[in-house]
């Protein structure tokens, strides 16, 4: 099952690392011994188009024998099929996927033995997403390209090409959309930090700064895919996007850690175990992200990329485990408070948003890793936008839920602290030990 989890693991990582590759993209082999090597995916419509430009193609063999070219080349098929394919050689049903009829073959390398440049162009026979790939059925053989592949669909009576996947057609109107609303609740945001100032802690300036990052993030998303819908590449949108993702994924998680032990807006300090969280998920959201500007603007073709992708799976998974452990000593600090201070119900308020910001949080993770997987398994390809405004919408849930609980606002009854309270609760807190 070894290649089946492969293709499902590609797809895992689909849902949560972005891509801002153009659908005209360039891609070099040397060298390479790879059975499989998964170049591109692309929904095509009744009027699709696949064009691939080959050169420099050689292969070389590390042991003296006898070979048939045939049983390497590229080939496409649906993704639907492709599970299926991988079955199919999985059960041995097949020595060689070229030899499936649940694949079309483009060509093999036995055209090479007359030239090392050759094109050919695909048109799908139905609409469906399709998958470019090519196969290496000669053990010890090694193969050597340069290609470039360009996807389109015609559209109107123009036959206008449009480089963007059957279902992403939506995403720059959808992407300008969401940028719309983060800018609106920036300017909201900085208009309640300014009309009450008394009560704006440093955390409201910083959570003012994921938001405006986060607008900035989607308009680069929107030109992005708007240029890449028009011309097949980015023109530049995609290097700014990967830049301000950067440092948006270190902001969020440090926020994530820093709302969660109560820091600036109820204790102006940081214990020790809180300090050892932050230096634990700051560093590894710092290589979380350049893994995944890396990959973004790679692509499964490269050589360890899956490598780098199960890396990148494990750090986001440990950081939003770690995230979770200063919520958690900050809900069973204040179940303790309830049962020895006097104020028993204003800690109970307290109590109840961190409760109720834990379980968020956690849905939230869920949500945006694993429920986004899973309808990317189910809906249709031409339905593919509706995953990234699955996922938009709870990532605005969650800004939208955690702004509003924690807003700066006098007399905000949930975050409601006297001083002489705070003076019991930094006492408690800096006393108090907590396990999981």
């Amino acid at each position: 099952m070894e290649y089946l989890q492969t293709f499902l693991f590609i797809l895992l990582l689909g849902c949560i690392i972005p891509s801002s590759l153009g659908e005209i993209r360039y891609s070099q082999i040397r060298s390479d011994s790879r059975p499989i090597i998964i170049f591109h995916e692309f929904g095509f419509t009744e009027r699709g188009y696949l064009e691939m430009y080959v050169t420099e193609a050689s292969y070389k063999l590390t042991v003296n024998k006898e070979i048939d070219p045939v049983h390497a080349g590229f080939f496409v098929t649906t993704s639907d099929a492709w599970i299926h394919v991988l079955q199919q050689l999985e059960q041995e049903k097949i020595k060689c996927i070229l030899d499936s009829n649940l694949v079309t073959v483009l060509f093999t390398f036995e055209v090479i033995q007359k030239n090392t440049n050759f094109n050919k162009t695909f048109r799908p026979s139905d609409s469906n997403q399709y998958i470019l790939i090519f196969a290496n059925c000669i053990a010890d053989l090694q193969v050597s390209m340069t290609m470039k592949a360009v996807m389109y669909n015609l559209e109107g009576e123009s036959n206008s090409r449009n480089y963007l996947p059957a279902g992403q057609k939506m995403l720059p109107r959808l992407y300008f959309g969401f940028f719309v609303i983060y800018a609106t609740l920036a300017g909201v945001w900085s208009y309640v930090s300014v009309k009450n100032r008394v009560s704006t802690h440093m955390i409201h300036v910083l959570m003012g700064a994921l938001v405006c990052l986060k607008a900035v993030i989607l308009i680069c998303e929107a030109e992005d895919k708007s240029f890449i819908k028009r011309t097949g590449t980015a023109h530049g949108w995609d290097v700014a996007f990967y830049i301000f993702n950067f440092f948006r994924g270190i902001m969020l998680f440090t926020l994530i850690v820093l709302i969660g032990t109560g820091w600036s807006f109820l204790k102006p300090y940081l214990q020790e175990k809180d300090k050892r969280v932050l230096m634990l998920v700051i560093p590894l959201q710092v290589v979380a992200n350049i893994i995944a500007a890396m990959l973004g603007m790679s692509g499964p073709s490269a050589k360890d990329w899956f490598e780098w992708k199960q890396l990148f799976l494990l750090i986001d998974i440990v950081c939003c485990g770690a995230v979770l452990f200063p919520i958690a000593w900050s809900i069973k600090h204040l179940k303790e408070a309830t049962q020895t201070d006097g104020k028993a119900a204003a800690v109970l308020r307290k109590l109840t948003l961190f409760r109720h910001y834990y379980i968020v949080v956690i849905c939230y993770v869920y949500f945006t890793r694993v429920f986004v997987f899973s309808m990317m398994t189910r809906i249709s390809f031409r339905h593919m936008w509706t995953i990234d405004l699955t996922r938009e919408c709870a990532t605005l849930a969650f800004y939208v839920f955690t702004g509003y609980e924690f807003r700066p606002v006098m007399h905000n009854p949930s975050l409601m602290i006297e001083e002489e309270e705070g003076e019991a609760q930094a006492l408690n807190m800096g006393n108090s030990a907590f396990e999981l």
